[in-house]
């Protein structure tokens, strides 16, 4: 006769309170309805090892009981508390986009850095080590590691590949016109192409390198006082909670001030699983600046070089020539005869406008998991003026998707 099955041992969810605690690294990971992709998250994360215990903050916004109530999630939540992680269980109802979801997650971390690991993407050993030496190496404001959609490993796409670009030496920041040229960058991103390139780049044991990005998606390790400088998080009131690309709008703003990088290898693995969030009719940068004012203003200034796709609508001094201050300034300045000072909304219009999409997420691409719940299944509208090729976009399922 079978034994009747144990009664669940609940979780304690841990004090916020007693969370929010100055350390190292804290990982931040938004949930929903996926209680067997959160176990294989879990199962990564306890699998890392690090010279300091991090904490895991676990914000789940499924309408009925949390995942961690399943005994896969559940039991490696434990296992990680008893490896000496603090980890704080978070049921945050109701939803109001996944901006708000990101903003509650980055409310409860002092840490000096923060990694947003989405629910459906597992860590090889060592991947968060990398990744904490990389960010700690260079200096800038975010690194990331794109998750490999093993399903696509026989499907080699090297037309994808070619605008892979390393940085010679540490990250600059770049304010990127959104669907501007560099936004072909993410199409590296999409199927298996990282884990080709890596083949093809036979990196040594412990050997990384780090290369210039649009955006990562799924895995993101944030400078927490960088994330926070630009905002974070904060916009989530402007937008309706149907919206997707809010990643996109931090990281374009954390890379317009403090540059960021993707890392090889790539240690993230996305599961490929359906999405449980279908609604996103939104993208947040048609709604909301992807670069901050202040730095509008301070590479618009007089002699500032611009940077990135800013072309700068002020005049300058030509170089090496002495200023007459007996004549008018507009004598001083390059160009045709006069010209006059651009106004503030004139130099908006030279940083650029965002406009349609241009998300390309994961590695995985047509967003077969998290990455379409938590915003990257874009598919941007049809450009005259791109080649068929080019006009089309990484999915996170690892399909290009026709425009």
């Amino acid at each position: 006769m079978p034994q009747a099955r144990a009664p669940y041992r609940p979780l304690e969810a841990g004090d916020p309170g007693r969370f929010r605690a100055p350390r190292e690294l804290d990982v931040l990971v938004p949930t929903c309805d996926r209680p067997a992709e959160l176990a294989a998250t879990l199962a990564g994360l306890a699998g890392q090892e690090v010279d300091e215990p991090f904490g895991v903050v676990v914000s789940d916004q499924s309408q009925a009981r949390p995942g961690w109530h399943d005994p896969a999630p559940g039991g490696l939540v434990r296992a990680l508390r008893y490896r000496g992680h603090p980890v704080l269980l978070r049921h945050h109802l109701p939803r109001r986009g996944m901006a708000e979801q990101r903003a509650f997650l980055l409310s409860h971390s002092l840490a000096r850095y923060v990694l947003y690991l989405d629910d459906d993407v597992w860590l090889e050993p060592g991947a968060l080590r990398r990744l904490l030496t990389a960010i700690q190496q260079l200096r800038c404001g975010f690194v990331g590691n794109a998750p490999h959609g093993l399903s696509y490993l026989d499907d080699h796409r090297p037309h994808q590949q070619n605008g892979y670009e390393e940085w010679p030496g540490r990250p600059h920041p770049e304010q990127l016109a959104v669907r501007g040229p560099e936004w072909a960058r993410a199409n590296v991103h999409t199927a298996a192409n990282l884990a080709h390139l890596t083949e093809r780049l036979r990196l040594r044991p412990g050997e990384w390198r780090a290369y210039k990005v649009a955006w990562v998606g799924a895995c993101v390790l944030f400078d927490r006082a960088k994330l926070l400088a630009v905002g974070g998080f904060d916009f989530w009131p402007q937008v309706p909670s149907d919206h997707q690309g809010e990643d996109v709008v931090a990281q374009l703003r954390v890379l317009a001030r403090y540059g960021g990088a993707g890392v090889l290898p790539s240690g993230a693995y996305h599961l490929e699983s359906p999405t449980t969030v279908t609604e996103r009719r939104i993208e947040c940068f048609d709604l909301v600046p992807t670069v901050p004012e202040a730095d509008q203003v301070r590479q618009a200034a007089p002699g500032a070089a611009p940077r990135g796709s800013f072309r700068s609508a002020t005049a300058r001094v030509r170089p090496g020539r002495p200023v007459n201050r007996s004549r008018p300034a507009e004598a001083n300045m390059t160009g045709d005869g006069p010209r006059r000072r651009p106004t503030l909304e004139e130099l908006s219009d030279a940083v650029g406008v965002p406009s349609f999409d241009g998300q390309v997420d994961d590695a995985t691409g047509g967003d077969a998991g998290s990455e379409q719940e938590f915003g990257h299944d874009r598919r941007p509208r049809p450009d005259p003026s791109v080649e068929p090729e080019q006009g089309r976009r990484p999915s996170p399922d690892g399909r290009i998707g026709p425009t």
